[in-house]
């Protein structure tokens, strides 16, 4: 059991079976009355989200995962597919559950993988990734007063801000927490 005054963003809650992972949490204290807590919640099975409000202090059940290191392999549009490189064990996710981080995936990648009671619940990406740049304008000088930057779009489809420097065929570090350009690479 958890408080509800101990949610935060990342945590994995049971409500009656279903599980839900912490999006946001708001901890309020209103002037009259007893203080709350406003979370919106994903649902893991589906991705759906919805919002709850618990009074402070409530319990809640934690939901306590094992989590394993796989090797994510590809993607049919509709689920992805991971693999364990020690038993060559296969594991299918689908894409409402990867919506918050398929962007960041490149097919060869090491994840850890998320269980609940036996069952793939969900990954965890690295902190950063190196990904190519597959497309960007070229930066001109003069632009601006500071560095300026502009939109990249990385091997993986997703977009990102980049300096002026980067070009096409550059390797970049990325922040999959904020989906922030870091540095260059290669």
């Amino acid at each position: 059991m958890i408080s509800t005054n101990d949610l935060r963003p990342g945590i994995i809650i049971d409500l009656d079976g279903t599980l839900y992972l912490i999006v946001t949490a708001q901890h309020v204290k209103p002037g009259k009355g007893s203080a709350f807590v406003r979370v919106k919640m994903k649902k893991l099975s589906d991705g759906s989200t919805i919002e709850q409000t618990f009074r402070a202090g409530e319990k809640v059940q934690r939901a306590y995962l094992e989590t394993k290191q796989m090797q994510y392999l590809y993607s049919d549009g509709e689920h992805f597919v991971f693999m364990d490189t020690d038993t060559y064990e296969q594991v299918t996710l689908s894409g409402d559950i990867m919506s918050d981080v398929q962007q960041w995936l490149k097919e060869g990648m090491m994840v850890n993988v998320q269980f609940y009671q036996g069952k793939a619940v969900g990954i965890e990406v690295p902190t950063f990734v190196e990904l190519e740049v597959v497309e960007t304008e070229p930066g001109v000088r003069g632009d601006t007063a500071q560095g300026g930057s502009k939109p990249a779009k990385l091997e993986t489809g997703a977009v990102v801000q980049v300096p002026l420097f980067i070009t096409e065929g550059d390797i970049i570090r990325v922040d999959t927490r904020t989906g922030e350009y870091v540095e260059r690479v290669g």
